[in-house]
């Protein structure tokens, strides 16, 4: 939720393309309800492409190799611990056009997901050990969103500017800003 608001008010035209989205969608006066998330493309692209650049972690949960074998001309032994690095991955420009840009639009005329089907997109893993709470995560992250940019115009603190924000990233076992977001809410204008 943190890198998905810094990026809309890094970059403010995508913020109110998302805003215009909703209010077209739910209506003056209307509530936010799961349902209609299904009918806000731009919004699924900015989740998606925020779990693109700031995967929950940066590395998905250690794998184990079961046999010998030999990947694009690499041989991974047997029993060799195997990292594999989302972070990487979503910032590698042989697969995404502008890696490091924050472009919510490449997804929408895109299949890409990140149930663990797409290996370009594969934040919450794939396969057997993909992650349990996948199902319920990205429902709830997106109707948090979108209920914060219906309900509310928002504003940095301080009144920093958006081009003077600090997005990087601190590395741990999660993938944190260095300085967390401020920023303040105003009552909607519709």
């Amino acid at each position: 939720m943190e890198w998905a608001m810094a990026e809309l008010l890094h970059n403010p035209e995508k913020l109110t393309k998302a805003q215009t989205e909703l209010r077209q969608v739910i209506g003056k006066d209307g509530l936010v309800q799961e349902f209609d998330i299904a009918k806000l493309p731009y919004l699924q692209a900015i989740m998606k492409e925020t779990l693109r650049l700031h995967p929950p972690g940066p590395f998905l949960v250690p794998r184990k190799s079961e046999t010998e074998v030999e990947i694009s001309s690499y041989r991974v032994p047997k029993s060799a611990q195997i990292l594999v690095n989302v972070w990487a991955m979503g910032r590698d420009s042989s697969v995404w056009q502008n890696p490091t840009s924050f472009m919510p639009e490449r997804f929408l005329d895109s299949e890409i997901d990140v149930k663990g089907r797409d290996f370009e997109l594969i934040p919450f893993g794939a396969g057997r050990r993909i992650c349990p709470g996948l199902p319920l995560a990205p429902r709830i992250v997106n109707l948090m969103l979108a209920s914060l940019l219906y309900n509310f115009d928002w504003k940095l603190a301080h009144d920093l500017k958006p081009e003077d924000m600090d997005m990087t990233e601190r590395f741990s076992l999660t993938l944190r800003k260095s300085e967390p977001l401020l920023a303040i809410p105003i009552q909607a204008s519709f």
